[in-house]
């Protein structure tokens, strides 16, 4: 009985402790410690980094903050010009819009095949070797560093002005966006889905096609869906570098003080995005 009441003590005492040291009295009062050990002070130090860049970099600009007050009545005025759209060379407009939308499909198109593969030889998970898996990730790594301007560039020197070094350029850039987003999300499925289908005598191809396409298909679909809008919001831009498309015939409409033409081109880019973005969502919520 003595024995029992003392082990029965010694459990009191045990989770007095445990509460005292997770609620510790702070003016009588137990409060329940949730703050991160470091965390205010790693929070500070990114802060004050912050603050010091953006004060170096408006110091190394030498922004004229009065001429641009002074023109900034220009912004609106240019955007008022450009909101009376006109149709006088809307069949150049189409035509653009019609390359821009080419250029994007082919070079999301071919990426995604090519991210699967690569994709899948950057996944821990399905080589087996850290070592493999990360020499694939860091070469990716730095491709997807480049930006795509500049492998659009590189491409004009090679195949000249027109989609060719669109759609080239902008698939480098795409695959490995691709094989990034796609090794994370294999690398996400659960092992003991991988080793279940191994027990059952699966083939390595059939652990790919029934377990880890089957149980990452929402994330690939949702990494697809935002790069086909990246894709066309680039495809915008690179038109401006002599790549073809709806942004040559934006740039082209202003340096001609054509703005209601300019106006309509952007407009399309607007529409077709949100359409875009509306449709895949449609698609992502009938999947779940």
């Amino acid at each position: 009985m003595l024995a029992k009441e003392s082990d029965e003590s010694m459990n009191i005492e045990e989770v007095t402790a445990v509460d005292s040291a997770v609620r510790p009295e702070k003016n009588g009062k137990k409060k329940i410690d949730v703050g991160v050990r470091g965390g205010d002070h790693f929070i500070a130090l990114f802060l004050a980094g912050t603050t010091a860049a953006a004060a170096a970099s408006l110091y190394m600009l030498h922004i004229d903050w009065l001429q641009l007050a002074e023109r900034s009545s220009g912004i609106v005025e240019i955007f008022w010009k450009m909101a009376h759209m006109t149709t006088d060379s809307v069949d150049f407009t189409l035509l653009s819009f019609a390359d821009t939308f080419s250029i994007m499909v082919l070079a999301t198109v071919y990426s995604i095949f090519l991210g699967l593969v690569f994709g899948l030889l950057a996944a821990e998970n399905v080589v087996g070797s850290r070592i493999a898996a990360g020499a694939v990730k860091a070469f990716f790594t730095f491709l997807r560093a480049v930006p795509t301007p500049v492998w659009v560039l590189l491409m004009l020197v090679c195949f000249g002005f027109g989609p060719v070094a669109g759609v080239t350029g902008l698939s480098i850039h795409t695959v490995a966006f691709f094989t990034r987003a796609f090794s994370q999300a294999f690398e996400d499925v659960p092992q003991d889905t991988i080793d279940g289908l191994a027990a059952l005598g699966a083939t390595r191809w059939q652990i790919i096609c029934c377990g880890l396409l089957p149980s990452a298909v929402t994330q690939l679909v949702a990494w697809i869906a935002l790069r086909f809008e990246i894709n066309f919001a680039e495809c915008a831009i690179l038109g401006m570098v002599g790549a073809g498309g709806i942004g040559f015939a934006i740039s082209t409409s202003i340096q001609n003080y054509q703005y209601g033409q300019a106006g309509l081109a952007v407009f399309l880019v607007f529409a077709f995005a949100f359409c875009l973005e509306r449709g895949f969502l449609l698609v992502k919520r009938s999947m779940q």
